[in-house]
């Protein structure tokens, strides 16, 4: 089963997984990280990795982020390198992770990654998205030849 790390400001990620539970009962492998005004980069960047080893089961954890480039995505972006599939999802909603929550048990995490951005489009984007947006820098001489 992939692991959810819900991560968004304020109280917001709480919020969306207590309407969760309160609909589907309690979700295994799920866990929130709330940032909040004033918490430091080295905090959230520790209470996420926490929560991305709570949450993984070998299957592959999604992180599911209220927006883009903020602080939350961007520590879930730097630890998903460290992470064999392990994916970072921006623009989540309370609707969408209620259409995706039966998928976490049989889809891998690049086709729930894939599948979640499709139904959420064009508010929801991924890393990997971004990514092939603004491909890595490639030098195409080297200069020291």
């Amino acid at each position: 089963m992939l692991g959810w790390v819900i991560t968004c400001h304020d109280d917001k990620a709480e919020e969306l997984l207590e309407r969760l539970e309160k609909q589907y009962g309690p979700l295994a492998q799920c866990r929130t990280v709330n940032f909040w005004r004033g918490l430091s980069i080295n905090m959230l960047g520790r209470m996420m990795c926490d929560a991305l080893h709570a949450t993984d089961s070998g299957d592959g954890v999604i992180f599911l982020t209220d927006i883009a480039g903020a602080p939350p995505y961007r520590a879930a972006s730097l630890m998903s390198h460290k992470h064999p599939a392990c994916e970072v999802i921006a623009g989540i909603s309370y609707s969408l992770m209620e259409q995706m929550i039966s998928s976490r048990e049989s889809m891998s995490s690049a086709a729930f990654r894939d599948r979640m951005v499709s139904l959420g489009a064009p508010h929801v984007t991924s890393l990997w998205h971004q990514q092939q947006k603004n491909p890595p820098f490639v030098l195409l001489h080297n200069l020291y030849e």
